[in-house]
């Protein structure tokens, strides 16, 4: 398990108000299933993480983030969680012009930095 980096409450509130802990990791488990399913992610943008997780663009509703795009799944854990868990990163992947609108508009966006 590697620490990630911290969330701002404040903005992720609109996910869940009783989020627990601000951490982020990654366990070496999820690093793997990026690294099989979306190849050279990892190694090219993991040096982001903390700043897509610290200053997400858009938080997009979801049943399981020279211009690029990048789509980040964060599972945080709430009250009603086991309090021994951390936020953690599911996966990652880099996504196309094309994905991206598909996401914008067939996902409910929960927040949009201004």
């Amino acid at each position: 398990m590697y620490r990630v980096g911290k969330i701002d409450r404040e903005i992720y509130h609109c996910i869940a108000e009783d989020i627990v802990t601000d951490e982020v990791i990654i366990t070496v488990v999820q690093i793997m299933h990026i690294r099989e399913r979306h190849p050279n992610d990892y190694e090219l943008f993991s040096t982001y993480f903390d700043e897509i997780i610290r200053d997400p663009d858009y938080i997009i509703e979801a049943k399981k983030d020279v211009k690029e795009v990048f789509k980040m799944v964060l599972r945080l854990i709430t009250s009603k969680d086991n309090l021994d868990y951390k936020n953690s990163i599911i996966t990652f992947m880099k996504i196309d012009d094309k994905e991206w609108n598909r996401l914008l508009r067939n996902k409910k966006i929960l927040y949009k930095r201004e």
